[in-house]
């Protein structure tokens, strides 16, 4: 071999070695980097005709693996969903608050119970009566504090969509901008890998909101789909969502009236559990407005309603309302009803109305003998009678009725924090995986000496050639 061959091949060599430096010291830097995939320098050996000439570097790899990636980006919507809805029932339950507890739904129930019972054993007391007043509003306020916090659900679902939809169209933007970016790199010979952990950032802050598939296309592109095939972003061609807020959610408004569905590029998209978004936060906060929170309203309305039916004065005329009112008229079945209902103002002294009423008559114009007990008695018995209950048709009686109530809520929370549980353990699991073939120090360490001794040994070759030269030239 030539001096002029062993000099090429040296800095050749020196090259390569400052090249495999470079890219140890990136992945060392960026070991917890978010996104970032472990850099590998690919050499061949350089020949010009059929004589060796050292070493080429052919381009720099990422070690990716874009079915685990896709396998982990689905886990982690389908977690983050969950936990979702699972936060929301929480919220719910805790609302309705916990049997036995005090200003619980059904604790407020029992005490109205307990009111009439102690009134009727001592119907002469006003202090007994004045304490069946302040308990069965202290129901009433109990179930509107509920419907309150339904809406108050929804309100923020509603909210939480628009900030998703809005960060799903920056997401799909900044993704096909990167796009172009890497085919201009890849095109004109340049070094893409900083712009491809941009653009798996990019996907990652929008995998959450709708599950995502990544198809690798030529020179670096990627195109975005869904797993039911909806395509977001193929070529230069990406997706537009729309969606617009609502200001106030009120008990009666559904999607299609008053609330705003989803639109991709000019059209409506099902947003159902079987729909195209799949299992990500945008479908869960759907499902919250629209399906989850109206199905408890319906839920706590049927109960306010048989509460309202139940405790009724038979001397009074059919139209006229019970122990509750709605907006001061008898009570009707319908939504909302829960945040409706109040108190009779003809009971209630705060109104303009007489606590004695109770004993005497919901319509008395006058007091009646002071020892009746007939209507406090008839009171509390359709408290504890086994009726059709309004929202199943079975037998049971009021108190049953509350407490299925919150039970379907508790019971909807747990099977919620166990898929929580499931899918997080799945998506971690899957997250470990994919962390598997990240950076690892201790191999970055070992494979910078080995670059640090073939820099040594190509700088060993230069010297040497340097002496020869030195040599040959005489001085």
């Amino acid at each position: 071999m030539t001096l002029n061959a062993s000099l090429s091949s040296a800095l050749s060599g020196l090259q390569a070695a400052s090249r495999k430096a470079e890219a140890v010291s990136s992945n060392v830097a960026n070991a917890m980097t978010e996104g970032y995939a472990r850099r590998g320098v690919e050499v061949a050996a350089r020949s010009l005709g059929a004589t060796g000439q050292g070493v080429q570097v052919v381009g720099v790899t990422r070690d990716t693996d874009p079915i685990l990636t896709g396998d982990r980006r689905i886990a982690g919507a389908a977690a983050d969903a969950r936990r979702t809805e699972a936060d929301f029932l929480g919220r719910i339950e805790a609302a309705m608050g916990t049997p036995g507890a005090e200003g619980a739904l059904t604790t407020r129930l029992s005490d109205v119970e307990v009111a009439l019972v102690a009134a009727a054993g001592d119907p002469t007391s006003e202090t007994g009566l004045h304490e069946v007043v302040r308990t069965a509003k202290a129901l009433a306020t109990g179930l509107a504090t509920i419907t309150d916090a339904i809406q108050t659900e929804r309100q923020t679902a509603d909210a939480r969509i628009a900030a998703d939809v809005k960060t799903l169209n920056t997401g799909l933007a900044r993704v096909s901008e990167l796009n172009t970016l890497i085919l201009k790199a890849t095109a004109t010979g340049r070094d893409a890998s900083a712009l491809m952990d941009q653009r798996t950032q990019a996907v990652d802050s929008i995998a959450s909101i709708i599950p995502l598939r990544e198809s690798a296309r030529a020179q670096g592109q990627i195109a975005l789909y869904t797993p039911s095939g909806l395509a977001l972003l193929e070529g230069q061609t990406k997706a537009s969502f729309a969606f617009t807020p609502t200001t106030l959610i009120l008990p009666e408004m559904a999607v299609g009236g008053a609330l705003s569905g989803l639109t991709m590029n000019g059209r409506a998209v099902a947003t159902g559990p079987d729909g195209q978004l799949g299992q990500g936060t945008l479908a869960a906060n759907f499902a919250i407005r629209d399906q989850m929170a109206p199905d408890v309203q319906t839920r706590v309305d049927a109960l306010a309603f048989d509460l309202a039916e139940r405790l009724r004065d038979p001397g009074t005329a059919t139209t006229e309302p019970g122990l509750f009112a709605e907006n001061g008229t008898r009570a009707q079945q319908g939504t909302g009803l829960a945040g409706r209902l109040s108190l009779n103002a003809a009971l209630d002294p705060s109104q303009g109305g007489a606590a004695s009423r109770l004993r005497d008559g919901f319509g008395a114009a006058t007091p009646g003998p002071p020892g009746e007990t007939r209507l406090l008695r008839d009171l509390q018995a359709a408290l504890s009678a086994s009726l059709p209950a309004t929202a199943s048709g079975s037998l049971r009686d009021l108190t049953g009725i509350a407490s299925d109530t919150v039970s379907a809520t508790a019971s909807a929370r747990v099977a919620a924090d166990r898929e929580v549980s499931y899918t997080s353990a799945r998506a971690d699991a899957l997250r470990t995986q994919e962390l598997s073939i990240g950076v690892d120090t201790d191999r970055e360490l070992q494979d910078l000496l080995a670059v640090e001794r073939a820099y040594a040994a190509n700088a060993k070759v230069l010297t040497a050639v340097d002496e020869m030269l030195q040599v040959l030239m005489g001085i």
